[in-house]
């Protein structure tokens, strides 16, 4: 009989202001503590590859490290003058990076074979665009320039050289074509095109890159659209399946687990209607066989927030409408199966084993909540304080029994992802997008509260990768975490108070945000003062106006001592 493999163990990067680290994850053994994997060590950014297998770290002075991740030993290290970004292959094979050029024909884009320490492949790219190397401003350094753009964890690295997730397809987006290479031999250059005037992005279908989905804006009177083509052909094929979209100037493409499906999400930056400041978005479903191509039917008006397709690619979840948004799962022919509900939703995460949902808001949530949602003070992007929004309310679904299963409340945070397992959830609030209440939070897959630490400053907290097929059956998982939950309650004795009279902590509100120079405030006028809080002058404004309110305070009682005389007359 063969036996069993173990199923993998979970562990989470934190990557903090002097450094990153790597924890075991869950279930913690040591009082519910986690212990360090690798002890902390000074970097500038982190990141793993798409299956786990290594780990990129970068540092200020230019030193890319490549780490094992069975050990965390160091297997091969970069000096890279200049550098501004960095990313690994999906299976860890490759390093791609790019330096700022210091002349019109340096190629400052390399791709690197880790094992080799080989560059197999280089050429000249100016400037970074949002379709390859996107650095968005939170990576600025005002005295070191760009940093690189993996500092900013909520903004996905999308390198110029694209891979399908087995490596088996390496493509590359050019100008008005796309340029396949060959990944066991880059020494062959450019083997095939597809040739698409005016192609803007472009995505690898996720079953061997045998598909890619290309997207073209509108242009010059001529509508935008999205074609899906096979990767093999003579440069002028037929598209498998097309779309045009009036109004859009930037889409979103969302292949499935069984690359047979697209959802494309076409975003307009001006709603015409008026109704909306972020512009207007309509979410489309074209399958490679040409049976379905149209609108998916939404029941609610307004943007379509997220979307997300099922580890099984038969199923897709949207949020969508103004708020309160409204959650739909529908199968793969657009048919709606189940509703999930309206609230302050707009990002939704699918449990890597297809069972469990999570519904969420972040950031600015547009629009009227309902009055059972409780209002607090939040900040932008720099952590400022401004008006109002919610708290960041999470509610979690069994996909299979069709129920709601759990809520929860997360203020504050920035990222949010299931861990590869299924069995936990992970919210963060990172900086450089808040810089205060930054900490960790892990939940059970019903939303009760596992784990809680806060940080001076958090930049990064991830899930190491696994495939999910690495993990036994979800509702075995699910029986084995509750007979933990269970054994920890018993270990506190069936005489022990605690047990017999269980105490219900209330939650604390959060405290008001007070800006850094205002902390010691009270300190410094005690000590200008003598002690004593010091007496604030009225403005003129306000003497003007509190005298005003005097005489019409004195008008109205005159008019009303005479309006009595007058009726006693």
């Amino acid at each position: 009989m063969t036996a069993v493999a173990p199923d993998p163990a979970l562990e989470i990067l934190v990557r903090e202001s002097d450094g990153f680290s790597v924890w075991n994850g869950p279930p913690f053994s040591d009082a519910l503590q986690p212990t360090a994997k690798r002890e902390k060590q000074l970097c500038g950014g982190a990141k793993f590859s798409e299956d786990g297998r290594r780990l990129l770290v970068s540092r200020q002075d230019g030193v890319v490290s490549i780490f094992d991740c069975k050990g965390y030993k160091e297997i091969k290290s970069y000096e890279l003058p200049n550098l501004v970004n960095a990313a690994l292959s999906p299976c860890g094979t490759y390093l791609q990076t790019f330096q700022r050029p210091s002349s019109p024909q340096d190629k400052n884009v390399n791709l690197w074979k880790i094992d080799t320490g080989d560059s197999v492949y280089a050429f000249s790219q100016k400037n970074t665009t949002k379709a390859t190397w996107y650095i968005c401003s939170y990576v600025k350094d005002p005295t070191k320039g760009f940093l690189p753009c993996f500092k900013c964890f909520f903004c996905p690295t999308r390198p110029a050289i694209f891979f399908s997730r087995d490596e088996a397809v390496a493509c590359r987006l050019a100008t008005n074509e796309i340029q396949f290479f060959d990944p066991a031999s880059f020494d062959r250059g450019i083997v095939s095109r597809i040739k698409i005037p005016g192609v803007a992005a472009i995505e690898l279908s996720q079953q061997s890159g045998s598909l890619v989905a290309a997207f073209v804006p509108e242009s010059k009177g001529a509508p935008a659209t999205v074609q899906i083509f096979p990767r093999e052909n003579n440069g002028n094929a037929q598209p498998l399946a097309r779309r045009s979209f009036f109004r859009c100037s930037r889409a979103q493409l969302h292949w499935n687990h069984g690359s047979h499906g697209l959802l494309v999400v076409a975003q307009a930056d001006v709603d015409k209607s008026n109704q909306s400041y972020y512009g207007e978005s309509k979410l489309s479903y074209l399958t490679t066989d040409g049976v379905y191509e149209g609108l998916v039917p939404l029941k609610k008006e307004g943007p379509v927030h997220d979307v997300q397709w099922s580890y099984s690619g038969s199923e897709f979840a949207v949020v969508y409408g103004f708020m309160p948004a409204r959650a739909t799962v529908f199968d793969k022919k657009c048919n709606p199966l189940l509703e999930l509900g309206s609230g302050p939703y707009n990002t939704i995460r699918w449990n890597p084993k297809g069972r469990f949902l999570c519904l969420a808001g972040f950031g600015n949530l547009p629009g009227e909540m309902p009055a059972t949602y409780v209002l607090i003070g939040r900040f932008d992007l720099i952590g400022n304080h401004q008006n109002s929004s919610v708290f960041r309310l999470r509610v979690f679904w069994d996909y299979v029994e069709k129920k709601q299963i759990g809520a929860t409340k997360a203020e504050w945070s920035v990222t949010s992802e299931w861990a590869p397992n299924g069995c936990y959830f992970m919210c963060a609030t990172t900086t450089p997008r808040l810089q205060v209440d930054n900490g960790i939070k892990i939940f059970h897959h019903d939303g009760s509260l596992y784990y809680k630490k806060m940080f001076d400053k958090l930049y990064q907290a991830d899930w190491k990768p696994e495939s999910a097929d690495s993990f036994g059956d979800i509702t075995e998982l699910v029986k084995s975490m509750s007979s933990l939950k269970i054994q920890g309650t018993k270990s506190e004795g069936p005489g022990s108070k605690a047990s017999q009279h269980p105490t219900l902590v209330p939650s604390q509100k959060p405290a008001a945000y007070r800006p850094p120079h205002a902390k010691n405030a009270a300190a410094v006028q005690a000590e200008l003062f003598g002690g004593a809080a010091p007496v604030q002058e009225m403005s003129k404004a306000a003497l003007r106006n509190k005298k005003k309110r005097e005489k019409q305070r004195e008008k109205k009682a005159a008019e009303g001592s005479s309006a009595g005389d007058a009726s006693q007359d």
